[in-house]
């Protein structure tokens, strides 16, 4: 990887007493099996559970502990390396503090256990095995690109690790993790603003917490399944009240009633113009329960344009840029946008920026949005609200995973949902008026998070680009150091 650093293979690194012999899961009939999963134990680590560096212990698998006990070998440590080996390659983690002793590794993900720190920073393996040079060379080796992309252990001892002097280890890890703090940090700001956006979008449109107020303040009748609701909404409203009153300028007290729609906090008074927008009553329908009167009741179909996938011919794929930018199905998805990383030059059914990707096969229901002209395949549908409302589109198709869900495990191995099932999904028919004051708040949340999605892109430029060239020589760790400066 450059002149500046000693070539190792992992076998020469496990002789040198550098690292331990890496080790995955257990193999065949002891591997533990979905029946043996439990609700609280052992952390049970997969691919899927490496994500952005750390290990999810909370949203993974469970084994329990005396199952655990039966089984040979997997046993990872606070401090290992992670890398996924078999069918999702190349996600790499470092094992953080852990309750438990230990946690269980699947046969999809192998620990790298630094044997000697004082010559190998665990750090700066996991930023090397995240290298595009790296990644370039599993990825061959491994036939990246197949579900059965597969590199054993003893592939994997034939590694080339690039070794530096301690100091430049320290240097990469430190720069490089600064970046990554600050990556973090910007994808919590993004998952706090669409909460907000979120709660916002079911306060109004499935809780219907105005309405419950409407009705309230004119001593309507609440239906008994919006009773336990209205009770804590009038338990808020009176602790808002005291508060506001504790509040000795008015302007403060009027700011106060004015933070609903900019933070999308669900108990706080709304502006009037648009409370008085809400009716004071429920109706009864078969559909959706209790629901605001005058409100239709509708379906998917009726309100929004749901474009269905179509694939062109494999041979029109390429990860080399060439055409449109293609998603066959959520493979790409990201938090809220999906990585460009397939093209196709013979593009069939398209999305435009802006519209809602929704996974409709394999699994259903998983969410996205486009960020640029694209096409997509027979896994992914495109939808956007009749009246162009994106923000709009993009929340209530989460709001719709429940229904989603239903289409996960039925016909086939593989879930699906077709586009008569999806135009069929129950769907409220909101007023425009109320529609358009939802628009105009979530969308300044959207294009925040769109800012902020743009940053860490650049951050992420940033650091993939740093490794290779401090490894070779090509900039020095002062150069480096400058760059950092400049964009944090």
């Amino acid at each position: 990887m450059g002149s500046e650093s000693t070539i190792f293979t992992v076998e020469e690194l496990v002789k040198a007493g550098i690292l331990e012999r890496p080790m995955d899961g257990n193999h065949g009939g002891i591997h533990p099996k979905s029946s043996d999963y439990v609700p609280v134990g052992i952390p049970f680590v997969m691919a899927s559970d490496l994500v952005n560096g750390e290990v999810d212990t909370r949203g993974c698998k469970f084994i329990s502990a005396e199952q655990a006990a039966c089984l040979k070998k997997g046993f990872s440590k606070t401090g290992d390396v992670l890398l996924s080996h078999k069918a999702t390659i190349g996600r790499t983690a470092i094992v953080g503090e852990i309750e438990s002793e230990f946690i269980m590794l699947t046969p999809q993900v192998t620990y790298y256990r630094i044997k000697d720190p004082e010559r190998l920073n665990n750090k700066y393996l996991r930023y090397y095995f995240d290298s595009l040079e790296f990644q370039n060379l599993f990825n061959q080796w491994a036939g990246g690109g197949s579900t059965r992309a597969y590199l054993g252990i003893t592939g994997q001892l034939k590694f080339p690790v690039a070794l530096p002097d301690m100091r430049t280890q320290l240097f990469i890890a430190d720069v490089l993790g600064t970046l990554d703090n600050k990556i973090a940090l910007n994808r919590q700001i993004n998952t706090t603003l669409e909460s907000m956006a979120q709660a916002l979008f079911k306060s109004w449109f499935v809780d219907f917490d105005p309405v419950i107020d409407n009705a309230l303040a004119a001593g309507n009748e609440i239906p008994d399944a919006l009773q336990k609701r209205a009770v804590a909404r009038v338990a808020r409203r009176e602790a808002l009240r005291q508060q506001t009153n504790k509040t000795t300028e008015a302007t403060d007290a009027a700011s106060s009633e004015q933070a609903l729609p900019e933070t999308g906090l669900s108990d706080q008074h709304l502006p009037t113009e648009i409370q008085q927008l809400f009716p004071d009553r429920f109706v009864l329908t078969e559909e959706m329960g209790w629901v605001p009167e005058g409100w239709e009741v509708g379906s998917v179909g009726a309100g929004f344009d749901v474009t269905m996938g179509q694939s062109p011919p494999g041979d029109t794929y390429n990860e080399d840029g060439i055409g449109m930018p293609f998603f066959q199905g959520r493979a790409d998805f990201g938090f809220r946008y999906p990585t460009n990383r397939v093209y196709c030059t013979s593009p069939k059914r398209f999305a435009k920026p802006a519209d809602t990707l929704v996974s409709v096969r394999a699994p259903v229901g998983d969410i996205n949005m486009a960020s640029v002209d694209c096409c997509i395949g027979r896994g992914v549908a495109a939808v956007r609200h009749s009246s162009g409302a994106s923000s709009y589109t993009y929340y209530a198709m989460l709001q719709l995973r429940e229904h989603f869900k239903v289409y996960e495990g039925e016909g086939t191995v593989f879930g699906s949902i077709n586009q008569k099932d999806f135009k069929a999904l129950p769907s409220l028919k909101v007023p425009e008026s109320l529609l358009e004051y939802f628009e105009m708040y979530a969308s300044k949340l959207d294009r925040k998070i769109e800012l902020s999605t743009e940053n860490i892109n650049s951050l992420v430029q940033l650091r993939d680009s740093l490794l290779p060239k401090l490894l070779s020589g090509q900039i020095t760790i002062p150069d480096a150091e400058q760059q950092l400066a400049e964009v944090l």
